[in-house]
């Protein structure tokens, strides 16, 4: 094996454990999500074994996270930013714009049209409106955002997000772990469209 390989799988053990430790969980709970074995989880983020695709595609799903960056963390030295627009279902466009497993993660997205599914998990999302108008859902709330306009919420309560009306949405997406949340935050219900809540709404 060649430094530069060993290098880069001796990295993905600790970035694996500071993902868990940044989200809150125990190895149990982590075997539980993956289905993966509590010793064999153990034995990557320490470095044991070494990782295969078999166990970094479900451990990269359980954290949020894209499977290139689990692998490799990104170039130092180079002030370039490398966008990799990622295209959904149904017209959506996710463009991430940072790559720091375990921290607060960036994401500009356009969302088309969809039908609303209220979801939960761990976490706490910042949602900024750059172009058209967005739906936004919390428990039995519902509030319309438009472009300059700004809702923070906690991922645990029910939550949906997407365009209010036939035309995308255009919108500036943060999403961290319990811990990590914007300074702003608007009211709810307020008559002018601001959204406060305590949630992806993906």
């Amino acid at each position: 094996m060649d430094a530069e390989l060993a290098r880069i799988l001796d990295g993905i053990g600790p970035r694996l454990r500071a993902l868990r430790h940044d989200r809150g969980l125990t190895l149990e709970a982590l075997a539980e999500e993956t289905g993966i074995s509590v010793s064999t989880l153990s034995r990557v983020e320490s470095g044991v074994r070494r990782p295969t695709l078999d166990l970094l595609i479900p451990l990269a799903r359980a954290h949020r996270v894209a499977l290139d960056q689990l692998v490799a963390a990104p170039a130092t030295g180079d002030p370039r930013v490398h966008l990799r627009p990622v295209r959904r279902d149904r017209g959506s466009v996710l463009v991430p714009l940072t790559q720091y497993p375990g921290r607060v993660q960036v994401f500009k997205q356009v969302l088309a049209r969809r039908e609303p599914r209220l979801v939960t998990h761990a976490g706490y999302e910042w949602l900024y409106v750059l172009a058209g108008e967005l739906r936004l859902v919390l428990g039995g709330r519902e509030t319309v955002l438009r472009p300059g306009e700004v809702a923070e919420f906690d991922t645990a309560e029910p939550h949906w997000f997407g365009p209010a009306g036939a035309e995308p949405v255009e919108i500036l997406h943060l999403f961290g772990p319990h811990g990590d949340q914007a300074v702003v935050r608007t009211g709810a219900g307020d008559g002018n469209g601001n959204g406060n809540g305590n949630g992806n709404g993906g």
